[in-house]
C-alpha cells in the first residue's frame, strides 16, 4: 500500500494520520514543531488548542455542535476520544484540560507504529504522491504561496464574515422580500428602520464590545473589508450610504423607502439561512446579538454563525475541492481542516476524519459515496464544495442540514428529529464502509 504524507499536526492532521495508521497505512506526519514554532503555538504537542479550551455544546439533540461530536464518536474520532477523557466541568459544553488533551493525542500518535514523525517545514506540494494538507489558519508563507500558485490563486489570508441568521427567526412583520429597484429575483429580505431606530442602533453599535485580536494577528488583515463598527465611527450617516442604504427598496406596506434598510441574502438553496449583507464585524458574539436586535426584523433572530474577523488561511473550496476533500486538479491531493473553510475546532477535526475515510477507501480501490448530507459531517462538506461566489468559512449548525420531509413547527422537536435522522445515517455509513 502506498504511503500518505500528512502535512500539519493540528486537530485535522492528527485525526487524519491516526485513522489511516490504524488501518495499516504508512503515514509520514510532517509538522514544523518543535524545530520551528508558529506565532500562535507554545507547546511541542500535536493538537494544540490555541484560542479556547471549549469544544462547544455537548447537547446531541439540541445543538449542531453536540450532534457533530456524536457523529465523530460513532466513527472513532481520536480528537473526541481525547476530549471526553480530558474534559473539565463546563455545564453543557465540552471543555478540556488543554495540556492533557494535546498530550493524549500526541501519545496516541507516537504509539502508532505506522506513523513516522518528521519535524520539517514543507514549502511545496507534490501532486504525484498522496498528500493531505492540514496546515490550518496559520499556514506558513512559503507553503501558502505554493498552494496559491497550484490551486489557481484561490487563497484567502483573513476571514471577514458577516453573521448568518435562521430564516424562521426573522420577524417578517417588520421585513419584506424584494431587490433594489425591483431588479433581480426578489430573493433578498429587507429590514427597514425608522430614523429613531437607526439612531438607537448606531449609538449602541459604536460603543459595543469588540473581540480582541491575538498577538499573531495584525489589524492590516482587515483593511480589505471594513468592520461595520469602524464605518459607524466615521459619521452618523456612513452606514446609510453603505450596508444600510435604503434607496430603491420600496416597502410594500408603506409605499416608501425607509430611513435605513438592511438587506439579508439567501445563504443556501433551501432558504433556511440568510446572510446580513455587508455586516462584517469584529464585535463579540454577545454584542452582535444585542446590538443587531435594534433592527426590528432581527429582534428575535437566532444566529447560525456570528460575524468573525481574524487571520485565517483558506482555499476557495467551491472551486478547488470535491466533496471527498480531494483537489479537483489532483486526485492524490487532499485538504483537511480550517484551510478548507470549515470553522471551528471540532469541524476541523471532523473534516480530517472524513478525509482519512475517503482516502483510505481510495487506497483500497473502493468506491465510496460521500456521507449523507443529512449529517453535520456531510452537510459541512457539501456546503464548502457548493458553488458560492461569496464563499466564507462555515461552522456546524442546523441551518446547513436539509429540512425534514414534513413540517415540524416546534423548533426543539425539529432539531431532535434532524439529529435522530443524522445518527441513523452515520451508523449506516459506518456499516457500509466497515469503519
Amino acid at each position: 500500500m502506498q504511503k500518505v504524507k500528512v502535512i500539519g499536526g493540528g486537530l485535522a492532521g492528527a485525526e487524519t494520520a491516526y485513522f489511516l495508521a490504524k488501518k495499516g497505512v504508512k503515514v509520514e506526519l510532517y509538522d514544523i514543531k518543535p524545530n520551528k514554532m508558529s506565532p500562535a503555538h507554545k507547546s511541542n504537542d500535536y493538537g494544540e488548542l490555541v484560542c479556547s479550551n471549549s469544544l462547544k455544546s455537548n447537547d446531541v439533540y439540541g445543538n449542531a455542535a453536540g450532534l457533530l461530536k456524536q457523529e465523530m464518536r460513532i466513527l472513532g474520532s481520536l480528537v473526541i476520544e481525547s476530549a471526553d477523557k480530558n474534559s473539565v466541568p463546563a455545564g453543557n459544553a465540552l471543555a478540556v484540560d488543554r495540556q492533557k488533551f494535546s498530550k493524549y493525542i500526541t501519545e496516541k500518535l507516537y504509539a502508532e507504529p505506522n506513523i513516522t514523525h518528521i519535524s520539517k517545514e514543507i514549502e511545496d506540494i507534490n501532486f504525484d504522491e498522496y498528500t493531505v494538507i492540514a496546515t490550518g489558519p496559520l499556514t506558513t508563507d512559503k507553503l501558502s504561496q505554493n498552494i496559491k500558485e497550484k490551486v489557481g490563486g484561490n487563497l484567502s489570508f483573513y476571514d471577514a464574515s458577516a453573521p448568518i441568521v435562521e430564516f424562521d427567526s426573522i420577524d417578517m412583520e417588520n421585513a419584506f422580500f424584494g431587490d433594489r429597484y425591483g431588479k433581480g429575483n426578489g430573493d433578498h429580505i429587507n429590514c427597514p428602520m425608522t430614523k429613531e431606530e437607526y439612531l438607537a442602533f448606531m449609538a449602541d453599535l459604536v460603543s459595543a464590545e469588540r473581540a480582541s485580536l491575538h498577538q499573531f494577528e495584525d489589524t492590516k488583515v482587515f483593511e480589505g473589508c471594513m468592520p461595520i463598527e469602524i464605518m459607524a465611527g466615521r459619521g452618523m450617516d456612513t452606514l446609510r450610504f453603505g450596508p444600510l442604504k435604503p434607496v430603491g427598496l420600496t416597502n410594500p406596506k408603506t409605499g416608501r423607502w425607509a430611513y435605513a434598510c438592511l438587506q439579508l441574502r439567501k445563504e443556501d438553496a433551501n432558504g433556511t439561512m440568510y446572510n446580513l449583507v455587508g455586516f462584517q464585524t469584529n464585535l463579540t458574539f454577545g454584542a452582535q446579538k444585542r446590538v443587531f436586535a435594534n433592527i426590528p426584523a432581527l429582534k428575535n433572530a437566532e444566529y447560525l454563525r456570528y460575524g468573525v474577523m481574524h487571520r485565517n488561511t483558506f482555499i476557495n473550496s467551491p472551486q478547488a475541492l470535491c466533496e471527498d476533500y480531494s483537489l479537483r486538479e489532483s486526485k492524490k491531493t487532499y485538504f483537511a481542516g480550517q484551510i478548507t473553510g470549515v470553522e471551528g475546532y471540532v469541524e476541523s477535526a471532523g473534516s480530517g476524519l472524513m478525509t482519512a475515510i475517503y482516502l483510505y477507501n481510495k487506497l483500497m480501490g473502493k468506491d465510496v459515496k460521500p456521507i449523507s448530507q443529512n449529517t453535520v459531517l456531510g452537510s459541512l462538506a457539501k456546503y464548502i464544495t457548493t458553488e458560492n461566489k461569496d464563499f466564507q468559512p462555515m461552522n456546524a449548525n442546523f441551518g446547513i442540514l436539509p429540512p425534514l420531509d414534513r413540517i415540524v413547527r416546534d423548533k426543539a422537536e425539529r432539531k431532535r428529529l434532524m439529529a435522530e435522522r443524522s445518527l441513523r445515517e452515520v451508523e449506516n455509513f459506518k456499516k457500509e464502509n466497515e469503519i
